[in-house]
């Protein structure tokens, strides 16, 4: 729920979260849609949005209301590796870390690890309220660093790979041994049920492994392109895994497969 403050009512409350789901999924609203959906008035929905732009979440545009683009993201526009990485299932990473943050409660405290996925997780998370985040992506961190009612914890650690964002080594490690996680959401490379969770690089897998050990749910976030396929870093095997969070391209067969193994799974 976004961060209450005296002049705000339960119900612009909730108003505001509607708006902020909408936007998140279709990026773009207009202010009779959103009067329509919420049924509010158009004078009321303006007030709204004027009060989340405020905010620094959207930006008002003519008629309606757009999530505001991330600038930190603008000097890698020009690199055609990070290009081909957020554009890759882009459309359904978006819909799973949607649906991975609703599994977030309020005064939980949270592991995100680095990845294209996992930052759709905190993305779909900023104008939530009680909240504290730990990550190693520092992108995510910037993602959420303007949003004073979600708390953000940076694990530390070193830039091991150009042109990434993840955190990596002893001192993330170290910081990680101080903190108790209601659930952990990992971005992974491939999600096999013989082989668990893996991911490239086996210090990345180390940090995210700590993570997990750390967490008393683990949720793997990745899409259906990912199910099966065994990457080079184990990061934990299927057993550890409690949710599994996709897209509806997984086959309903290995689904089974999974659920079978005991893992919930959300597909969107």
């Amino acid at each position: 729920m976004l961060g209450a403050t005296p002049a705000m009512s339960k119900k612009m409350q909730d108003r505001a979260d509607q708006i902020m789901k909408l936007l998140l999924r279709s990026g773009s609203v207009n202010v009779d849609e959103l009067a329509l959906k919420t049924r509010s008035s158009a004078p009321s929905i303006r007030r709204d949005l004027a009060r989340l732009e405020q905010r620094g979440l959207i930006l008002r545009t003519h008629g309606g209301a757009a999530l505001v683009e991330p600038l930190l993201y603008e000097p890698f526009r020009n690199d055609i590796t990070f290009q081909a990485r957020e554009a890759r299932h882009a459309e359904e990473k978006r819909r799973i870390g949607l649906a991975a943050a609703e599994l977030v409660q309020q005064h939980d405290t949270i592991g995100i690890i680095a990845g294209t996925t996992t930052t759709q997780v905190g993305r779909a998370l900023r104008h939530r309220s009680g909240i504290h985040v730990m990550t190693n992506a520092i992108n995510i961190g910037m993602e959420l660093c303007n949003q004073p009612a979600i708390r953000t914890t940076m694990t530390g650690g070193v830039l091991a790979w150009v042109w990434a964002f993840a955190l990596v080594g002893p001192h993330a490690l170290q910081t990680l041994e101080d903190i108790n996680l209601d659930r952990v959401f990992l971005s992974v490379t491939g999600f096999d049920l013989n082989r668990g969770a893996t991911t490239l690089e086996m210090e990345e897998a180390t940090v995210a492994r700590k993570m997990a050990a750390q967490s008393r749910q683990v949720v793997v976030v990745a899409d259906s392109s990912k199910i099966g396929l065994v990457g080079p870093s184990v990061i934990c095997p299927i057993d550890r895994v409690d949710v599994l969070v996709t897209d509806q391209g997984l086959a309903s067969s290995k689904r089974k497969e999974i659920e079978r193994a005991g893992v919930q799974v959300i597909c969107c």
